[in-house]
């Protein structure tokens, strides 16, 4: 074939590249068109910049190009990975690796070739049959002592997306140094073996084993450890919503196994669709407008609570509907509070003798410092970690091989980890440790809004305020944050916002932190990410922070009044919501910065 040339000779010479290397014949097709059509931006976007090896790996658009999900993106960076873990874990030939996909477009394809990098490498691959809950590969890796695993999943994001989640043989999402090498390895891996094409009658193979009956066997075993219910106990219903994924029939699992739970399915919605046909965005955290077909299945059944994975199942969202007729989707903080209650509730059921001094509970430093206000009252111990449960699943590891119990941790995001058995979020877990939950409050005369007031009565108010902007030009989110560290021109952090007094101010991008005598931070700094944290004279805390897997730069903000300032929750929330205001009028400046906002 003669080569087209587009006048840009770095382009050129990648187009060619690209031909020479991808046999997928729809990509091949994309970039010869784009090249035909003298589209040189678009192909200096897609060829001359490759996706970060992030956020425990991939997740971004498919398409053609190295910055896109595709057939040779995906064989590159298996290359890469399986070069790191042959050189870091000498036993990889024999432990294997687990490799399990979602509902979404290409899913069980990539996870197809990633397995056939392994093998051909003589590394024995668990490859999931159907797709599965990403908490299974995670739990998956643990079963199976296997050297480390992959999620195909782009979780909640758009259909156009997909992922790629890498877990270490500990049961954690990658953390450094792994995260560094496997990226090394990423580049020095570039050229696609023939044999990393051959995906043909891999099942046949010797070194391919199916994991999942064991696994689904297994994984609802444990669950009976975590979640137990005496015959007395009566029925619980619930609505549920798998949001077009792959999580209904796990659910339905878990609740015929452990019975006492009965699901009311939103029909529309349970079935895996890598469309997403009925949502704008397939994630239960959006709200109400993710939710509508659940509350109106709900009023159908009349049937107070609703219960929503997202659709790699590693998330849920709870609604309940109000005496008043209206639903409350509770937060993800709120959720936060309530399962860690619960959880230290039932273990002191439990274990009414044992000490509290090797207790822990987990959450992210954006998240509500509930678990914290608990913990001092009780004598168990907090620990905060930052963003993302790649921390917090390492840092649980850790605790569990110096012999502490860890019970729970949670992201404000609707990520929740009850109990040990999968060192990640899981959704399909917290979904039955709710229901466990809401049964017992019955028995008690309460609802889940009851009892969210009695332990903000208990452990004072932790009310707060989470959302987000879109960017999608990192430059002018770097612009905004480069303002605010330097801010009206003073060179320095500001000192208020609006009326608000600030007190401390931690930037975990440079480094800097006035509320330590060292002016340094405790959590890990790192550069490639905007991270600050203002805590103001009130007791209200803020956090803004770029996503790393999405073009969102959110705030977090949490409000806690010293209990003898007399403050009650309206007060409180009223001037939670004004200092809301003012962060996005001085801080975030969306109409100098052409922000877009959050829309439900």
């Amino acid at each position: 074939m003669a080569k087209i040339l587009t006048g840009d000779v770095d382009v050129d010479a990648k187009v060619e590249e690209w031909m020479d290397w991808d046999k997928n014949e729809t990509t091949r097709e994309e970039i010869l068109k784009l090249a035909k059509d003298g589209e040189v931006e678009s192909l200096k976007q897609r060829l001359l910049h490759r996706m970060e090896f992030g956020t425990a790996g991939l997740r971004a658009r498919m398409g053609a190009g190295y910055s896109m999900m595709n057939d040779l993106t995906i064989i590159q960076t298996t290359q890469g990975l399986c070069k790191h873990l042959l050189q870091s874990c000498p036993t990889a030939c024999t432990d294997g690796v687990v490799i399990g996909y979602d509902g979404r477009h290409n899913s069980d394809r990539f996870a197809k070739l990633a397995t056939a990098v392994f093998i051909n490498k003589n590394v024995p691959v668990y490859l999931f049959s159907r797709m599965c809950p990403t908490p299974y590969v995670a739990y998956g890796v643990l079963m199976c002592k296997a050297a480390c695993g992959i999620m195909v999943t782009a979780s909640h994001n758009p259909k156009e997306d997909n992922g790629y989640k890498v877990y270490w043989g500990n049961g954690s999402q990658i953390i450094s140094p792994h995260d560094k090498g496997i990226a090394s390895c990423i580049l020095e891996s570039l050229e696609p073996l023939q044999s990393s094409w051959q995906i043909t009658g891999l099942e046949s193979s010797p070194l391919v084993k199916d994991p999942y009956s064991d696994v689904y066997k297994k994984y609802n075993e444990d669950l009976s450890k975590l979640v137990q219910f005496d015959d007395a106990t009566p029925t619980l219903e619930f609505t549920y919503t798998a949001m077009h994924g792959v999580g209904y029939p796990f659910i339905q699992e878990a609740c015929r196994s452990l019975g006492h739970l009965k699901v009311i399915p939103v029909l529309e919605q349970v079935e895996a669709d890598p469309d997403f046909p009925t949502v704008k965005y397939p994630n239960p955290e959006e709200g109400k407008g993710a939710l509508k077909l659940a509350m109106a299945t709900a009023d159908a059944h009349n049937c107070p609570l609703i219960l929503a994975n997202d659709p790699d199942a590693d998330r849920l969202a709870v609604a309940v509907k109000r005496s008043s007729g209206d639903w409350h989707i509770f937060s993800g903080n709120e959720l936060g509070a309530l399962f860690g209650w619960w959880s230290w509730t039932h273990y002191r059921q439990k274990h009414p003798d044992t000490p509290a001094k090797d207790i822990y509970m987990l959450a992210s430093t954006v998240s509500s410092k509930i678990l914290g206000s608990i913990a001092s009252k009780e004598g168990f111990h907090f620990v905060e970690t930052l963003t993302g449960f790649k921390w917090m699943g390492n840092k649980a590891h850790d605790l569990l091989q110096e012999g502490k119990t860890v019970l729970f941790a949670f992201e404000e995001a609707i990520g929740f980890m009850c109990g040990s058995s999968v060192l990640d979020k899981d959704g399909v877990s917290a979904a039955v440790v709710m229901g466990q939950m809401v049964l017992y409050l019955q028995s008690q005369g309460l609802t889940l809004y009851d009892q969210l007031t009695n332990i903000y009565q208990k452990y004072g108010f932790h009310l707060s305020s989470n959302s987000y902007y879109i960017c999608h030009d990192t430059p002018t989110i770097e612009k905004m944050f480069v303002e605010i560290r330097k801010y009206n021109g003073t060179g320095k952090y500001p000192e208020s916002c609006g009326q608000y007094k600030i007190k401390y101010i931690r930037d975990l991008t440079v480094g800097h932190d006035n509320s330590q005598s060292d002016g340094k931070p405790l959590l890990p700094v790192s550069k490639s990410s905007q991270m600050i944290t203002f805590t103001f004279e009130n007791g209200c805390v803020a956090t803004l922070r770029t996503s790393g897997t999405e073009p969102k730069i959110k705030y977090y903000t949490e409000h806690r009044p010293d209990p003898n300032s007399g403050m009650d929750r309206e007060s409180a929330e009223k001037e939670l919501e004004d200092m809301v205001q003012c962060i996005i009028k001085y801080f975030y400046q969306p109409e100098k910065f052409g922000f877009i906002a959050r829309t439900s």
